[in-house]
């Protein structure tokens, strides 16, 4: 967060990415290659997306015309009607779900953040105007930045047919053993993993509790088939469902997944909850999950779970 919003030039930015929901942070070079998603989500019926409805067309119209005189708002600083809810990601309030469209849209654009609390303000006074006025890449164009975006994001990845068309020069195929996937790599990763085979072989990193989101993670296709792991995020999953728990941390560990651990964040006791771990007894489980909470900034380290 303060690389995004440190207050001075603005060098990366937060939104969406054009193929999907997930909320991203970019560089500026982004910003023409968002723009077809962004004016064809205005047409579309999606309630967290979509178009504008009636009633939030109209507070938008008011609220671009604050933030124009007032600056950065958050959803807090706009009277509203609450919502019925669609689904369990829809916005409470009619406020909120006009931000997120008008987000969605690109009309407005997170300017700062209060813990998680977005303030938006217009594009205008986010981005240089030069990028604003930049234009339109032909889609062609755009399909290949997002493929060179999802090598860079994830080192090793599925291309579609299309993708692999428009960069076939600048990546190199991987097969694995045992499995029909096909994944490629960017050629000019090749030093990066050389070197890192070779540091990893003279001095093994330490273990790591790894993010549910991970890019070396994020395609289960390809967590199962390149580290054997079938990891599912838990927190959309009914508790009677879950397998390892509502945030469990895959655990690596010379190069390869031996556990996890589910940890939970207690900001005020100063610790880091250990609901769950697995294997039961790791040395290197443990020392990750220290390094989390030192992380973390967690003053009192780790609580074990009680055994009452």
């Amino acid at each position: 967060m303060r690389h995004l919003h440190h207050g001075g030039p603005r060098r990366p930015f937060e939104h969406h990415l054009p193929d999907s929901h997930n909320l991203a942070a970019v560089t500026l070079d982004a910003w023409p290659h968002l723009q077809h998603a962004m004016q064809a989500r205005q047409s579309t019926d999606s309630s967290w997306s979509g178009k504008l409805s009636p009633e939030e067309k109209k507070l938008a119209a008011q609220v671009l015309k604050r933030i124009a005189a007032e600056g950065p708002l958050c959803s807090q600083d706009i009277e509203s009607a609450r919502k019925a809810k669609t689904h369990a990601w829809d916005s409470t309030t009619l406020a909120k779900s006009t931000l997120q469209k008008l987000f969605f849209h690109g009309r407005v654009l997170i300017a700062r953040r209060d813990g998680l609390r977005r303030y938006y303000d217009l594009p205008e006074n986010v981005l240089p105007a030069t990028l604003l006025n930049a234009p339109v890449p032909p889609r062609e164009q755009t399909l290949r930045w997002l493929a060179f975006l999802t090598l860079r994001q994830r080192r090793l990845a599925i291309l579609k047919s299309a993708e692999l068309r428009l960069i076939a020069e600048d990546v190199l195929p991987v097969s694995l053993e045992g499995t029909s996937l096909r994944l490629h790599l960017l050629r000019s990763d090749l030093p990066l993993l050389e070197q890192t085979l070779s540091t990893s072989e003279q001095a093994p990193p330490p273990p790591r509790l790894i993010a549910p989101l991970d890019p070396i993670i994020y395609d289960r296709r390809v967590t199962e088939n390149v580290w054997d792991l079938d990891y599912r995020w838990e927190v959309y999953v009914p508790p009677q469902k879950r397998v390892r728990g509502y945030y469990a941390l895959p655990l690596l560990h010379r190069g390869q997944f031996i556990g996890h651990a589910d940890v939970k964040a207690d900001r005020e006791d100063g610790a880091l909850h250990l609901l769950s771990q697995h294997p039961a007894r790791s040395t290197a489980a443990k020392t990750a999950i220290q390094s989390l909470a030192q992380f973390l900034g967690l003053a009192r380290g780790v609580k074990l779970p009680s055994t009452e």
